[in-house]
C-alpha cells in the first residue's frame, strides 16, 4: 500500500522548493518524515475512502501524503495560496499521482460532489471546518482532523451531534468524525 520511493521523491522536492518558497517549517529530511508519519498514522484506523478533500493542504500534509497512500482514491487538495498550490501541482505531476486534483481556491468557494472523507491539519477550529465544508458533504461523509491539545475545548463549542473517535499519538489528537447527525 505505501510507496516509500514516492515519499523519498516528495521529501526531496519539498526540501528543494522550501529553500526558495518557505512552504513549511520542516527544513530537513528528518522533519519532513515526521510530518509524513503524522499524515499516515490515521490510515491505521480510518475506513479507506474513495474520495478525499483535503482543506488547506499547504506543503502536502496530510492530503498529498494520503494521495500516495491511497492511489485508487480521488484526492482534491484545496489550497488557496499560489506558491503552495504551484508546489502541489508540480509534486503531483513529478510523483505521477493521477488521482490528485489541486484546487487553488478557498474551500468555501470550491464546488464538487460530496466527498467520502474531508481532512484538514492546522487550518482552523473544528466548528469552522464543519461549517466551511458543509456544502461538500452528505450523510455518509467522514471527517479526519489533525488536532493538538485544543481539540477538547473546540468540541465543547460544537452545536451539532457528532459520532466521533479521538485517537492520540504523541502530541497529536486525530479527530475522526464518522457521522454528523444533524445539519450544521
Amino acid at each position: 500500500m505505501i510507496n516509500s520511493e514516492k515519499f523519498d521523491t516528495f521529501s526531496n522536492l519539498l526540501l528543494e522548493w522550501n529553500r526558495v518558497h518557505n512552504l513549511t517549517g520542516a527544513k530537513n529530511i528528518k522533519d519532513i518524515y515526521k510530518n509524513i508519519e503524522d499524515s499516515l498514522y490515521p490510515t491505521r484506523f480510518i475506513d479507506k475512502p474513495n474520495s478525499i478533500l483535503d482543506v488547506g493542504t499547504g506543503a502536502g500534509f496530510p492530503g498529498l501524503i494520503l494521495a500516495i497512500a491511497y492511489p485508487d482514491s480521488r484526492v482534491v487538495l484545496c489550497e488557496p495560496r499560489n506558491k503552495r498550490a504551484s508546489f502541489l501541482k508540480f509534486a503531483s505531476i513529478e510523483l505521477s499521482l493521477d488521482n490528485v486534483v489541486v484546487a487553488k481556491k478557498r474551500v468555501e468557494e470550491y464546488r464538487d460532489n460530496p466527498f467520502e472523507l474531508i481532512s484538514s491539519r492546522a487550518v482552523t477550529n473544528t466548528k469552522m471546518l464543519l461549517k466551511l465544508t458543509n456544502h461538500l458533504r452528505d450523510r455518509d461523509t467522514k471527517y479526519l482532523f489533525y488536532k493538538g491539545e485544543n481539540l477538547f475545548n473546540e468540541l465543547e463549542d460544537i452545536e451539532v451531534a457528532l459520532d466521533y473517535d479521538i485517537i492520540s499519538n504523541k502530541k497529536r489528537n486525530y479527530l475522526y468524525i464518522k457521522k454528523v447527525k444533524n445539519d450544521i
